[in-house]
């Protein structure tokens, strides 16, 4: 859940779960400013737009509805963090075999929003059909302080794009996540990190086999990663709250 409100000429957005206050919700707030900027005349002719998060400072959003029908967001700075966390032990919390987990690319704690594990997974047919258990994992994730796991696979489904990747979520209420901003974000900077992304601008699909995939945009702009997508309305009336 996202409120919203306005402070002069900025938006501020607070972002919870069912469990708590979240730091910050990349779908989200892709969702709330393309539907925001879309239906509000004097937004769209806006570029850019600065946003203030309770916990994250202020971001900034690029309006691409009218050329690209995207809107894009900046990643928070990332911070990096040394993974001392066994890959047996990572696979067990996973409920899945440490022989699938990619040897060739490492385990790594980026924060880039949520602090995320990015866990590599040599296959696509592995990735897209692990179920952990949702409450093991989410004792796994607040011993280890880990807000989610994203799991990634260089394979995919759709050729046009660069990786598949998942998020787990349980620390938030909920086990996985079928889009998310802040965990592609870490994973952009992962990328970028290991020298296995140039910055220019690719499409992440992200899903389960029991999901219809979503897409996440990605590219490394002026040294800032930007993370877009464009949203569906699905329900629309009113709260009244007494």
């Amino acid at each position: 859940m996202i409120f919203l409100s306005r402070i002069s000429n900025k938006i501020k957005l607070t972002y919870y779960s069912s469990e708590c206050e979240v730091s910050f919700c990349g779908h989200g707030t892709i969702a709330t400013m393309y539907e925001l900027i879309k239906n509000d005349p004097e937004l769209l002719k806006s570029k850019e737009i600065q946003i203030v998060t309770n916990l994250k400072g202020e971001i900034t959003v690029y309006n691409k509805i009218l050329a690209e029908d995207t809107v894009y967001i900046t990643a928070p700075e990332a911070i990096f963090y040394e993974s001392k966390i066994r890959k047996t032990t990572i696979a067990d919390n996973l409920g899945t075999e440490e022989l699938i987990l990619r040897e060739s690319y490492p385990v790594d704690i980026i924060d880039a929003g949520l602090r995320t594990l990015i866990v590599p997974i040599e296959k696509y047919k592995d990735e897209i059909s692990i179920y952990p258990l949702q409450d093991k994992l989410k004792e796994f994730c607040l011993t280890n302080e880990i807000d989610i796991v994203l799991i990634f696979s260089k394979e995919t489904q759709n050729s046009q794009c660069f990786a598949h990747t998942r998020v787990f979520a349980p620390k938030f209420g909920y086990l996985e996540d079928p889009a998310t901003g802040s965990g592609n974000s870490a994973f952009a900077y992962y990328l970028l990190k290991n020298k296995l992304w140039d910055g220019t601008m690719i499409s992440i699909e992200q899903g389960s086999d029991k999901m219809k995939f979503n897409e996440v945009k990605l590219v490394n702009y002026e040294n800032k990663i930007l993370f877009g997508g464009r949203a569906s309305k699905i329900i629309d009336g009113m709260y009244h709250i007494n």
